[in-house]
């Protein structure tokens, strides 16, 4: 599923990366625990998480994850859009809770992890 389309689904606004709007991503992964998205070993996923902080970004990088959703109209700072553009990632943000946003991407076809 293309970023564009995740972004059409979600409703969401890109804060982040518009030049990745076409990059692709198999899977996705919702969690606002990132010491479980540490854990993870799948290339090519987005993380949905309401966790909006600088630790969520670096976490997305250390797991080289390179696309993450904000959930329940959760902004990020200009520190966290600034780490984030710097390391290549595209940014979503999106108005809804994040059951919402896990089921609305699960019904338009992305995969889960597990």
């Amino acid at each position: 599923m293309k970023l564009k389309e995740i972004a059409a689904v979600l409703s969401a606004t890109v804060s982040c990366g518009a030049d990745k709007l076409e990059d692709e991503v198999e899977m996705g992964y919702s969690s606002d625990l990132m010491s479980d998205v540490l854990t993870l070993d799948t290339d090519n996923l987005i993380l949905i998480t309401g966790l909006v902080n600088l630790q969520s970004i670096r976490t997305a990088e250390m797991a080289d994850i390179r696309a993450i959703v904000f959930v329940r109209n959760k902004k990020a700072t200009d520190q966290m859009l600034e780490l984030a553009c710097e390391n290549g990632m595209c940014i979503l943000e999106s108005p809804y809770s994040l059951f919402k946003s896990s089921g609305l991407l699960f019904q338009a076809g992305l995969k889960p992890i597990y």
